[in-house]
């Protein structure tokens, strides 16, 4: 485990239990209810969850809507995209499902949540980023693309928040290939403006997570989180290696063989 500087992390459990896109239990998916609607974060929140794991797009009429797709095919069989419906039929179709949540209703509506937010377009950015700010010190920001994650932040600090933020894929793979070199600097240098590593344990056949990118994040103050968990045997074994959070599809799951 690492001692974070980010507010974002302070008085919070560890390790930090993320509830990926909230959490819908199996009883909740037999009722329709979808992933990141409005209920699966209240889900989230009820089981005791303190960390919200969510992703941003941004509508035809400009809302930044919690939503993972850029279009509706996987959870509609309609392949429009986000950016092309506007927010009021987006609601029409999420409210048998849990109900649609944007970016800030989120945020408001939850107040003493922590959000990790995945900004999943270039459209979003800017708009997500002063909508975060207020917030900043319970939001973590991401992307894989890291160019979109500086926008981001940016448009945030200009707005007079800085919140916290997780190293997408060149930042990934730049500190991986950094950690197996004999010195630290080139470490430091890949993980220079990130609070976070969220990685998968592995990519394939690959192992992303690594005994010696755990120690050179650890010895920078930059805390690993890994997904997506769900088997509690497997969040023991990531917990005992030293990762500092789990994300998860099932956070209550999580909390009971993490916090039992």
């Amino acid at each position: 485990m690492t001692t974070p500087a980010h507010a974002y992390f302070l008085g919070a459990n560890s390790p930090r239990i993320l509830a990926h896109r909230g959490l819908v239990t199996p009883e909740m998916r037999e009722e329709g209810i979808l992933e990141n609607s409005f209920a699966a974060i209240a889900a989230a929140h009820s089981a005791g969850v303190e960390y919200v794991e969510s992703d941003c797009h941004l509508t035809a009429d400009g809302e930044v809507v919690l939503f993972h797709d850029a279009d509706l095919s996987r959870l509609f069989g309609d392949s429009r995209r986000i950016a092309q419906i506007e927010v009021a039929e987006l609601e029409d179709l999420m409210a048998e499902r849990g109900g649609l949540a944007t970016l800030a209703q989120g945020l408001e509506a939850f107040p003493g949540m922590r959000f990790n937010i995945d900004v999943k377009a270039d459209a979003a950015a800017e708009r997500a980023g002063r909508i975060v700010a207020p917030h900043a010190a319970r939001v973590l920001l991401t992307s894989f693309s890291d160019a979109r994650r500086r926008r981001v932040l940016q448009a945030a600090r200009v707005a007079g928040g800085a919140p916290a933020s997780s190293g997408g894929r060149t930042v990934v793979a730049s500190s991986l290939v950094a950690s197996l070199l004999p010195f630290g600097g080139p470490v430091a240098w890949a993980l220079r403006d990130v609070d976070a590593l969220q990685i998968p344990a592995r990519q394939g056949i690959l192992p992303i997570l690594t005994p010696r990118l755990l120690s050179a994040a650890h010895r920078l103050g930059v805390e690993v989180h890994i997904w997506t968990v769900n088997d509690p045997g497997e969040m023991h074994r990531l917990v005992d290696l030293g990762v500092d959070g789990i994300v998860t599809d099932r956070a209550d799951l999580a909390i009971e063989t993490l916090r039992g």
